[in-house]
């Protein structure tokens, strides 16, 4: 038996990593849930649904219920995470687990309210909503409760969260709806404009994290692809270089570093100066794209670190503010 625990929640348009008090992260899995369309009835959660996107019969469907970063599908979200939750060994509780959920900086009264009442039907006995920036920068190990400007760009699946933080607060922030998903969507049309060639969300994802690359000369790989040809509506297989992809990733890229400057111009003038002295720091999986640091210290003029463990930033700060939640 275990008695009442306090659960940390990265609840992600990607994937849903759970945080136990006392036992670390226990659950890093996709979020997708696959259910039977006519009869609604749930066949597979996480990892196994994961398998099925884009290779289910008709009648099966591979939902992803976050859609940037907020609850697109209630029932659906619901259903995954008491299945996670169950998973991490919910059933045996004593008591109902106090739950602490992270949330993007910009969204609605309505949208908090949805994911707390989400956790509150999981058997949540409190629900603390956090901002995601600030948690992944306390996972990333910065110290944001002393006065000094700390700055944090998140990027994960739906949302990329960037943020300036002091104080243990955030002074400025802003949030865009451009991240790893907005990646996958752009290589995947740029390959149908110039190949003619339909491609899926994984073969794309593939692509992305195999050859490529966001910074002009770093990085020179090839890969072969394979997909339906929307002319002959045959199997092709195409060669597509590291260059072709920086092409497809330059607008939702430039999206993120516009957001980033803005952010810097709206910081006050002594927490910028601590900046530049102490640099950026990425988390989230989209820190992972090859060259993205780079870029970001070529445009911003200031140094920039990827994370040690860029994906679990977010748990981690969640279990370290959950040893000091009172």
């Amino acid at each position: 038996m275990f008695f009442s625990k306090d659960i940390g929640i990265d609840l992600g348009t990607a994937n849903v990593l759970i945080h136990v008090k006392g036992r670390g992260v226990v659950l890093n899995e996709p979020s997708v849930v696959a259910i039977e369309s006519d009869t609604k009835k749930v066949l597979a959660v996480g990892e196994e649904a994961f398998r099925m996107v884009g290779r289910t019969p008709g009648n099966i469907v591979a939902i992803r219920p976050l859609k940037d970063g907020v609850i697109a599908d209630f029932e659906i979200t619901e259903i995954m995470l008491k299945h996670f939750i169950n998973k991490v060994g919910g059933k045996k509780w004593f008591s109902r687990p106090r739950i602490l959920i992270c949330a993007p900086t910009n969204i609605t009264s309505v949208e908090q309210k949805a994911i707390r009442e989400a956790a509150e039907k999981c058997g949540a006995r409190q629900v603390y909503l956090e901002e995601e920036p600030k948690v992944a920068a306390i996972g990333a190990g910065m110290d944001i409760f002393q006065p000094y400007g700390n700055m944090v760009v998140d990027i994960g699946g739906g949302t990329t969260d960037i943020a300036v933080l002091s104080m243990g607060d955030i002074v400025t922030a802003t949030s865009l709806k451009v991240a790893g998903d907005t990646f996958d969507t752009a290589i995947m049309k740029y390959i149908k404009n110039k190949y003619k060639l339909l491609i899926g969300e994984r073969t794309s994802e593939e692509i992305k994290i195999r050859i490529g690359t966001v910074y002009a000369g770093s990085r020179n790989e090839r890969i072969d692809i394979r997909g339906r040809d929307m002319v002959s509506g045959l199997p092709l297989t195409v060669t597509v270089n590291s260059e072709e992809i920086m092409e497809a990733l330059l607008e939702s890229v430039s999206q993120i570093v516009t957001s980033a400057k803005l952010v810097l111009e709206r910081t006050p003038p002594e927490l910028s100066a601590d900046i530049i002295d102490r640099g950026v720091i990425m988390t989230g999986g989209g820190a992972l794209l090859h060259g993205l640091d780079r870029l970001l210290e070529d445009e911003l003029k200031v140094p920039v670190f990827v994370a040690d463990n860029p994906m679990r930033c977010v748990v981690d700060g969640t279990g370290k503010m959950l040893d000091n939640l009172s």
